[in-house]
């Protein structure tokens, strides 16, 4: 097997759901560090690899994958054991919804550059604050509510999924930015169950960064 090699930025939700399903499968891999707040998205060589200079991008099979949702998808059919995925074609869809409610919803429109475009564009010194606090918050509710609807002890059933590499990250950020989750009961617990967890443990940022 060629090396493994993901190109991550420490504190990128993104890039610590890869880290965490990459430890799940047990597959070794190197790190290259691409620094966002020094611009190293931006280099020749780095769009060369990932022409949208986001991360992460992993390198696996002698091939070059980006975006982590599809890169999560892409190692949950390599190995379907692992349980990524469920293995129906319904779970697939509810675990994919919990997981895009948080990747596709939350995430983009708290992102580093878009925050930046808006602390620019406002002049407010504290508009990032207020707008990541209002944002996580709005999405992390819809995700309680909608973790309602199942049983088990993470996201969907009795095992991690996709849903909760999402969450976790998300939760993260949360903390992060000062959030009250006081709220989120469901989303609180399935943190604290996934903290527990080596594969999750090892990704942490903490424990990532350079």
């Amino acid at each position: 097997m060629n090396e493994v090699v993901l190109y991550d930025y420490w504190r990128s939700s993104a890039s610590y759901r890869v880290r965490i399903a990459l430890n799940m499968l047990e597959i070794g891999y190197k790190t290259v560090p691409i620094n966002l707040l020094e611009g190293e998205q931006r280099s020749a060589d780095y769009l060369a690899l990932n022409p949208q200079g986001f991360v992460p991008t992993l390198v696996i099979d002698g091939r070059t994958l980006t975006q982590s949702l599809a890169i999560i998808e892409y190692l949950a059919e390599l190995r379907p054991e692992c349980g990524l995925m469920p293995p129906d074609i319904a779970d697939r869809q509810r675990v994919r919804a919990l997981a895009y409610a948080i990747a596709m919803d939350v995430h983009p429109i708290c992102n580093t550059h878009v925050v930046a475009h808006v602390t620019t564009i406002t002049g407010k010194a504290d508009a990032r604050d207020e707008w990541m606090k209002h944002f996580i918050s709005d999405g992390l509710r819809k995700v309680e509510a909608m973790l309602g609807e199942f049983n088990g002890a993470f996201s969907f059933g009795d095992q991690p999924t996709m849903a909760d590499l999402c969450l976790v990250p998300q939760v993260y950020n949360a903390r992060r930015w000062g959030v009250d989750l006081s709220n989120f009961k469901r989303i609180v617990d399935i943190d604290g169950k996934c903290a527990k967890l080596p594969a999750f443990q090892t990704a942490h940022p903490d424990r990532a960064k350079p």
